[in-house]
C-alpha cells in the first residue's frame, strides 16, 4: 500500500474501511473459534490442578494427623543442630508458611523468658534457648509467627498448630 491516501476521497477511504473488515471477518470468526476452544482446555487444566493440590493437602493433613511430621515445638525440642532452611511448614489446615516476618532473606524463632526476646535462625540456637527456659514467642505473645510465602501476611499461631516436613533446601 504505496498509495498516497491524503488525496483520495473519504468516501472512498469509509469503502476501503468496509471492505477491509469483510475480509477480515472469516479470520476474525476463526480466532474466535480457536480461542473458545483453547479457554476449554485451559479450564480443564487449571480444574485438574485443583484437584491435585486439594488431593495434596489432603495427604499432607492426614499425615500430619497421623503423627508423620512433628510440630514446630516437638521439632524445636528434640533437635541439636540444622537449618531452619532444611525443613518445608505447614499449619494445622495445610496451608504453606514461613518462620518469621515477610520479607525477611531467612526463616526465623523469636524466642523471650517473658521479659527479653531472642532470635533464633537455626535449630541449634533454638534448641538452645528453649532448653534454657525460654519459650516460642515476644513478652506477653506466646507462640510462632509465620508468614504465607509471597505475601506480607503474617500470623501468631500456637507451636502445635505448625508442623515441620523435610523440604527441598534452596527452593525457596
Amino acid at each position: 500500500m504505496d498509495e498516497d491516501l491524503a488525496s483520495v476521497d473519504s468516501g472512498e477511504l469509509e469503502r476501503r474501511v468496509a471492505e477491509l473488515r469483510d475480509e477480515m471477518r472469516p479470520f476474525e470468526d476463526g480466532l474466535a473459534s480457536l480461542r473458545g476452544r483453547r479457554d476449554v482446555i485451559l479450564t480443564e487444566l487449571r480444574r485438574r490442578r485443583r484437584l491435585g493440590e486439594r488431593m495434596s493437602r489432603a495427604d499432607l493433613k492426614a499425615s500430619m494427623r497421623e503423627g508423620k511430621y512433628p510440630t514446630i515445638a516437638e521439632l524445636i525440642a528434640g533437635s541439636e543442630s540444622g537449618s531452619l532452611e532444611d525443613f518445608s511448614y505447614n499449619l494445622k489446615t495445610g496451608g504453606e508458611v514461613r518462620l518469621g516476618f515477610p520479607g525477611a532473606r531467612t526463616q526465623s524463632l523469636a524466642f523471650t523468658d517473658g521479659v527479653q526476646v531472642a532470635q533464633a535462625s537455626d535449630l541449634a540456637r533454638a534448641a538452645e534457648l528453649y532448653a534454657a527456659g525460654w519459650e516460642p514467642g515476644s513478652p506477653g505473645r506466646p507462640g510462632v509467627r509465620v508468614h504465607f510465602p509471597g505475601t506480607r501476611q503474617e500470623r501468631l499461631v500456637s507451636g502445635d498448630e505448625v508442623y515441620a516436613r523435610p523440604g527441598d533446601r534452596g527452593s525457596r
